[in-house]
């Protein structure tokens, strides 16, 4: 806490506008601060964002991958049973 000056002690009118001034310091000290936040919560969701995305695609690459490697597997058992079971 800020302590009491002597000129203070002696007068409330200087105590009232040195109180005054205190206030409007941390109100603006306040609003700093919620400014602050709100910039992280803007930067937060934008991470968020970009993650879930990212996780998408991700997804989107693995699916593609294992459809691709299915595809292979099914003509190469295609080939074989066309060459060596049939014939």
């Amino acid at each position: 806490m800020v302590d009491t000056t002597d000129i203070e002690k002696k007068s409330l009118e200087a105590h009232v506008e040195l109180c005054a001034e205190r206030y409007r310091h941390l109100e603006l000290k306040l609003e700093n601060l919620e400014t602050d936040v709100s910039s992280v919560k803007v930067t937060a969701r934008e991470i968020h964002e970009t993650v879930t995305q990212m996780n998408d695609r991700r997804n989107n690459q693995l699916l593609n991958w294992a459809v691709g490697l299915i595809g292979v597997l099914m003509a190469a058992l295609g080939y074989m049973i066309s060459h060596y079971v049939i014939k």
